[in-house]
């Protein structure tokens, strides 16, 4: 079956951005009924001047809800594969530049994954490729963060190492106390 409006623009996406923030919040919301949110919808267009053949329909706001629902289920599958990678490798980088830059990764993914779902065509090998190499960087750049991070939290481990062994045993401090602040603290030595 051909889809007639391929490649032309949705109402939705027609909407000025002030409504269809309203339409995509009440629609991750799910606290108002679609019946409802498309009322709402209509009278904010009818109010914005927008002409009448703008307004939604319940099959059109059906459609753009069940896209909606399709791209955020792709999207927490990612988050809950990433996760389970991040659990299988250990200790994830977490430097604020390298989730900064996750997340930039996320979002451009999303809108990949919009745009696929909008046309029905399937994504771009070009476009694959360098989503691959993008993402190799990525990982590259979150390892170099990782191991940079943890040098720094053995040099400060080395250095607390070396403040309880010079700390002297005095005023209710013994080598047990001591002992249990390092473990404490997973100096090991």
């Amino acid at each position: 079956m051909a889809n007639e409006t391929r490649g032309r623009r949705s109402k939705v996406d027609l909407l000025p951005a002030n409504i269809r923030k309203r339409l995509d919040s009440g629609l991750r919301d799910g606290s108002i009924q679609q019946i409802d949110l498309l009322d709402e919808i209509n009278a904010l267009i009818k109010a914005a001047g927008l002409p009448e053949e703008q307004l939604l329909s319940r099959a059109g706001i059906n459609r753009y809800a069940t896209k909606m629902e399709a791209v955020g289920k792709s999207l927490r599958e990612m988050r809950e594969i990433t996760q389970v990678w991040t659990a299988e490798l250990g200790d994830k980088p977490t430097g604020e530049v390298t989730k900064l830059i996750l997340e930039m990764a996320r979002s451009q993914l999303f809108k990949a994954l919009l745009n696929e779902s909008e046309t029905g065509e399937g994504a771009d090998v070009g476009m694959i490729k360098d989503a691959m190499l993008a993402v190799q960087r990525l990982e590259a750049a979150a390892m170099a963060s990782h191991k940079r991070e943890k040098e720094i939290r053995d040099i400060l481990l080395q250095e607390q190492a070396k403040a309880l062994a010079a700390m002297p045993n005095k005023g209710g401090v013994t080598e047990e106390t001591k002992q249990i602040i390092r473990e404490a603290l997973g100096i090991h030595g």
